[in-house]
Formats: C-alpha cells, structure tokens, sequence
C-alpha cells in the first residue's frame, strides 16, 4: 500500500510538471507539410460522384418526381429516390431513446425546409451529377410555412412535421422540459426587485475549412468502407446501420481527421445514401458538400430566445428565478431536443437560488434544421444569464463580481434539480479572477471559501 501511494504521489508530481508548458500538438506537423490525410485524399478508380437535387421551397407537398431526362444524361449512372432507401425515416438520437423518427433520408410525399434532399443522383463526374440533377423535374404543391417560434406555437400555425402532430417536442413532462424548485410565486412575493428580461440569438454556421462528406468504397461480400469527417463515428454507423438495414459489421468506417467540426459534422446526412449509393451500384461513392451547401444545407446553432424573471432582494440575494427557454430545432429533431433539456437544466446557473421555475421548448419550424455547436443549449443560455446577473447588481447598486460572490453555489448547497453541489469551486474561481484583473472586492468575499458556508 505505501508503494501505491508513492506511486501516485510521482503521478500528480509529473502533472505538475505540465502545467504552464508549451507543448506541440502531436498531429501538428503532418497538417503544416501538408501529409495529413483527410477523407477527400481517397480516390478510387471508377468512382462516382453524388449530388442531390433539393427543395426550392421551405414547405411544400411533392406531387410527382420525374427523372427520366436525368436517366438520359450522358454520365449519369444511377438516381436514387426516397423509394430506393430501406429505411427512409430516422432521428439521430434514437439510439438514447429521443425520438421518434422524424426526418428522411430524401423527401418522401413533403419537404418541409428550403434545401431539403429529394434526389440523389449519381454520375461519372461532378459535373455529369450536377447537370444530371437539374434536369430531375419535381412538381411541388406550396404550402404555408412557419418560421418565427413564437408564431409556431400558436394555434392554427401551419404544422411542420407530421411525425410529431404538433410543432414542439413532446417530453415526459409535457409540452415542454421542466424543472420546479421551491416556491416561484411567493419568492417573486418577497423580493424587493423584480427584473424580467428577454434574450435572443440567431442561427450561427460553424463554416469549418472541410466541408461535410464521404467517400465509400465496396469492399466485396456486401461490405463497405466509408472514410467520413463525421465527429460522431458510432452514431453514424449505428444510423447507418439502421437506415440500411444492414448489420454493422458489414459496415467499416474510417475517419478521426476532420478539418473543422465545432459540433456541425455530429448529423448523419451524407454517410447513409454515399453507401448506398455504392451497394447499388458496385462502385466507390465520392458525396462532399459544396462550400454553398456547407452554408446553407448543413445544420447551424439554433436560434434560441431566453425570457428571464429574476426576484433580487435589496442585500444581493436572488430569492426566485423564473426561465422560459425556446430553442428553434427547424424543421426535424436532429440534436435540438437534447440541447433544449440542457438549458433546462443550466438555466438556474451556478446560482444557488430557493425558488426556481423553468420551461424549455424545443420548437419546430420551417427552417434549416438545427444541431450540434460547441456547448448547444448551454452557451447562449450562460449569455443571457450573465448579461442578467449585470443588470441585477446594477438594479441594486452592487458590484457585479461581489454580487455573485452573495449567489454563488458552495459545497452542501442544494441545486434546482435536487442534486447537492459538490466539489463546487466557484468561488475559489471568482477570487483568482479579481486578483487578475486587479478588480478589487471586499476583504469578506476574499475570504470566503467554497467548502465551508461560515468561511
């Protein structure tokens, strides 16, 4: 047992030994002499490349799809339609129980956002697949579209997915994520301040330097390779899996070099039609997003809008926090239910605070569908959350860091969601960061501590 610990005790002291230090990034070097290898560098002999023909239109009923013109085209080789995919419904988090299945693979019967998948054609070459691809003939019937959340959710609002019967995600406790702490209303009651503000943000593009994409190549005996820039490697494969009806281990995928994703390659859109692109035809599959798709098609942050009712007593305490949170998921699932429950339970912030009432929203509308990006349902939220402790100390004629030294959360403190603050450092944080920035506070708060409520 001693030499256990001694062990450890050379452990920690060689972390030590880290901290402070440059060190390069292991795959530096094979990025600036130009040896690192992407999914783009594979180039297979008789491969095919794939374009998709998408909706002019955020919302619209497909009366008929003609692709005999396409068929024609010198080059084209295959067209796919939403009949040629075993499975043409799916939801990327169907694999943790978020559903239900709410987006195709392309179009079948509506499209219901501007740029939509209908038709996948595949040609010799990129240029064979464009053309091909604008002579495929879709007669669309328009109909009414919803783009702002708030219109979305009253009634009469056109509905956007079917799949879900109305235009918000349906959690376990309703029409929205909830969370219920204490007493809301007689917080509000005792407070001396009162301040309900509302924030607001746009949808937000990732615009990495690679665009989305994969090439996949048959590898015999129904089995494919598919080298992806995807950052969700066994999502894809089990969507893909599910999608194609075929069992994972006929399915190889390759990747772990993406040159930039911030969270916007976590969508399975390319890697499922690429391989089945490749199983019908028998040959490599080259699909890579133009820099005009990566902007427009691929999935941004959601656009949120965060109402905030804090009650604020005259010594600096927050006796009641009321959140309503609406996060704008476009026109499918994709990640945004998950990101909305993350606000849900952020929004009460590293706060400890007695009352607490929030409700999250995940809506649906007719655009781009929304996913992944750095801290989802979490960085516009602390946004708006910090921008409202400001105007609370400014309420009360307090200083802003000082105001959160009085709400901070400490070890033993109860959170909103009825979990007890551990290992909380907080406090310990906000210290360093006034020695830093040389922003003095009161000797009290500097000596305040958070494993210790007296200290």
């Amino acid at each position: 047992m001693e030499m256990r610990k001694d062990y450890f005790a050379d452990v920690r002291q060689d972390g030590l030994h880290e901290i402070g230090q440059a060190r390069p990034r292991l795959d530096s070097p094979g990025h600036v002499t130009g040896k690192t290898a992407y999914f783009a560098d594979r180039n297979f002999p008789g491969m095919l490349h794939l374009k998709m023909v998408r909706s002019p239109h955020h919302h619209a009923r497909i009366r008929s799809i003609d692709t005999s013109e396409a068929d024609k085209h010198p080059g084209v080789v295959r067209v796919l339609t939403a009949k040629d995919v075993p499975h043409n419904v799916y939801t990327i988090l169907i694999l943790i129980q978020v559903g239900p299945e709410d987006e195709t693979v392309l179009a079948d019967g509506k499209v219901r956002w501007k740029g939509e998948a209908v038709v996948a054609v595949l040609a010799e070459t990129e240029r064979a697949a464009q053309e091909g691809a604008a002579k495929v003939k879709v007669d669309y019937e328009f109909l009414p579209a919803v783009f702002d959340m708030e219109e979305a959710l009253k009634p009469g609002a056109p509905l956007v997915n079917e799949y879900h019967g109305q235009n918000y995600y349906l959690y376990d406790s309703g029409e929205c994520r909830k969370v219920r702490f204490g007493d809301v209303d007689a917080g509000f009651a005792q407070a001396d301040h009162i301040l309900e503000q509302s924030y607001q943000s746009s949808p937000i593009e990732h615009a990495p330097t690679e665009t989305t994409g994969c090439v996949v190549a048959p590898e015999g005996n129904d089995r494919f390779t598919c080298y992806t820039n995807t950052q969700a490697m066994f999502f894809t494969l089990d969507n893909t899996s599910i999608i194609l009806q075929m069992p994972g281990s006929k399915l190889h995928f390759v990747g772990g070099t993406v040159g930039g994703g911030f969270g916007g390659k976590v969508d399975v859109i390319v890697e499922p039609i690429a391989i089945l692109g490749a199983k019908l035809t028998g040959r490599p599959v080259s699909f890579v997003y133009t820099r005009e798709e990566e902007m427009q098609i691929s999935s941004p942050r959601a656009a949120e809008m965060v109402v905030i009712k804090d009650g604020v007593m005259k010594d600096g305490r927050i006796v009641a926090r009321k959140v309503t949170g609406y996060t704008d998921a476009g026109a499918y699932s994709r990640h945004s239910p998950y990101g909305t429950q993350k606000g849900a339970a952020h929004y009460p912030g590293p706060y400890t605070i007695p009352n607490v009432w929030i409700d999250t929203y995940c809506v649906y509308t007719n655009r781009t569908p929304s996913s992944a990006m750095r801290g989802f349902g979490v960085t516009i939220g602390d946004f708006a959350l910090e921008v409202q402790m400001d105007k609370l100390a400014r309420l009360i004629g307090m200083d802003p860091l000082e105001f959160r030294f009085i709400n901070a959360y400490r070890d033993g403190d109860m959170k909103a969601h009825r979990q007890p603050t551990e290992g909380a450092a907080l406090i310990e944080c906000m210290q360093e960061a006034s020695r830093v920035a040389n922003w003095p506070v009161a000797g009290k708060y500097m000596a305040m501590s958070s494993y210790k409520k007296g200290a």
